[in-house]
């Protein structure tokens, strides 16, 4: 005979009957994030909002002719796609390598691939969603890089990254 006063809340097999499908709606993005100068990020799905347990997704806006540092994200792996501008990726040990990507494309990179995103537009800003394979916000500066090809003028400048003199 079945005990129908068993909670099968806290059955993490019967969680779903509780905490389903979720919509998390655009206005209603986390601006909580790690941020960097220049560039605007949103959580929509993590640990925090939604219990998510290996995911992470929000939003990304880059003004006009900014960049981030070269950095990785370690073991996670990461998906770009771009909703409106012109995104340039560098990226290799000497950021050797370049591509870029537009409205409807889809970039991805690896764990470890040493990377810099670049809005390559200098009027108008770059709009994206991210999405990263998991919860923990892992971003690995590296400044010890000479660039194949010396970088755009315009330098993101916080703590981390200092005004080349």
């Amino acid at each position: 005979m079945a005990d129908h006063n068993h909670d099968n809340a806290h059955d993490p097999h019967e969680h779903w009957k509780h905490h389903g499908v979720q919509v998390i709606k655009g206005d209603r993005l986390d601006p909580n994030t790690a941020q960097t100068p220049g560039m605007f990020r949103q959580a929509a799905i993590n640990h925090a909002r939604v219990g998510a347990q290996k995911i992470w997704a929000g939003t990304v806006s880059i003004q006009p002719n900014a960049k981030t540092g070269v950095h990785h994200h370690g073991e996670l792996e990461s998906v770009i796609y771009v909703i409106r501008g012109k995104a340039r990726m560098r990226w290799g040990e000497r950021l050797e390598f370049v591509a870029e990507a537009g409205p409807g494309d889809f970039i991805y990179v690896p764990p470890f691939v040493p990377h810099q995103e670049i809005n390559a537009s200098p009027n108008d800003p770059l709009e994206c969603v991210l999405v990263r394979s998991d919860n923990e916000a892992v971003v690995v500066n590296i400044t010890d890089v000479d660039p194949v090809e010396q970088p755009e003028e315009v330098y993101w400048i916080d703590p981390i990254h200092k005004h080349p003199e």
